[in-house]
């Protein structure tokens, strides 16, 4: 019988799990593993590992991240139905909830199970609790391919875009505005600049029957100095999201390039890469991928956002994206998930490990 998925989720949102305040869910998450004979658990920090030992010829990693961003007015679950409202019912406790059902009841599955709930997914990657296991303890996350369970709408998002940040900085020279001409005006010069971005023409690619868009967008501009002053500095931040057939360093090439041309060194100016996380290929030729593809009976898609399946990847272990609810309501004030869509991912999910 499938399980009242909507009734298991509500109960974990109504534990408070901003990022860095995972220590009740983590306890709740702790508890539950533990009580299951066949399973051996690890809690390091707020992460909880939970690991089957069963002698299976391949290994399987299914991960969820306990945080959420900040609430905006929807702390506490409230069901409507067969719709579950509330912070992180979508993004991504109805997950969680799917993972705890199936570690907790599947005695005897298809794999080796490694069921990964891990904090701070929603911060900055410094402090990604899956990051930090692979950097301290990688033992217990080595697997034959991995499951995010990240929102998709019980649909395969394979692979993941990567995500560059830079800063462009321009110089330019102050004057009084009266006497503009005896300056150099740094904002001014930021017009190339912003032109070039809104005017570069998305790049499109197919990878496994997925199209990935890149977008590159100006997110920040930071200048001036007072009303009377033509400004001597601009700064500009860039995110660029690119497609799985560019690592890290090919994406820092080609923006790099992109620019390279508006920013002159004698001018005061500097071009700086702030962050990158990699992309990740969709993999859908390993075996437990295609099973979990075929498992859906729906085409993949890409996944446009950056994820964990990165992470993964950087470790050779195949992974995709699946899970409950519609990513395109993450984070948001009305965030719910629906009864039809966690017995999707469930049945799915229960599908392919053999339960």
């Amino acid at each position: 019988m499938t399980p009242d998925l909507i009734q298991k989720t509500a109960e974990l949102v109504a534990i408070p799990s901003v990022s860095r305040e995972e220590a009740a869910i983590a306890d709740h998450v702790e508890a539950a593993l533990r009580s299951t004979p066949w399973l051996a658990v690890e809690r390091i920090g707020d992460n909880v590992i939970a690991r089957t030992d069963l002698g299976r010829p391949e290994r399987v990693a299914i991960a969820g991240h306990l945080d959420t961003v900040p609430p905006a007015g929807n702390a506490e679950p409230r069901v409507a139905g067969d719709t579950l409202f509330g912070l992180g019912s979508c993004d991504m406790k109805g997950g969680v909830a799917i993972m705890l059902e199936l570690a907790t009841t599947v005695a005897e599955p298809a794999y080796d199970m490694t069921w990964c709930f891990y904090r701070a997914e929603e911060i900055d990657r410094s402090e990604n609790g899956l990051v930090q296991l692979f950097e301290d303890r990688p033992e217990l996350l080595r697997a034959d391919a991995a499951i995010l369970c990240e929102p998709t709408a019980s649909l395969v998002e394979a692979g993941c875009q990567g995500a560059l940040r830079v800063r462009i900085v321009l110089g330019g020279k102050r004057a009084h505005t009266a006497r503009a001409h005896l300056g150099r005006n740094a904002i001014h010069r930021a017009a190339p600049v912003l032109a070039r971005a809104a005017q570069w023409e998305p790049r499109s690619v197919v990878l496994d029957g997925c199209q990935y868009t890149e977008r590159l967008s100006v997110v920040g501009i930071h200048g001036g100095v007072a009303a009377n002053v033509v400004p001597d500095r601009v700064e500009i931040a860039l995110n660029f999201r690119f497609a799985p057939d560019r690592d890290a360093e090919g994406a820092k090439g080609f923006l790099g390039t992109l620019f390279a041309d508006l920013v002159d060194a004698e001018q005061g100016d500097s071009y700086e890469v702030l962050d990158v996380g990699p992309s990740a290929h969709p993999k859908l030729d390993h075996p437990v991928l295609a099973k979990l593809l075929a498992a859906t009976g729906q085409p993949p898609r890409a996944k446009l956002g950056w994820t964990d399946v990165a992470t993964f990847a950087a470790h050779d272990i195949p992974a995709t994206n699946f899970g409950p609810g519609d990513p395109e309501l993450a984070h948001q004030a009305d965030e719910h998930v629906t009864r039809a869509s966690l017995d999707a991912a469930w049945s799915n999910l229960a599908a392919l490990i053999g339960a």
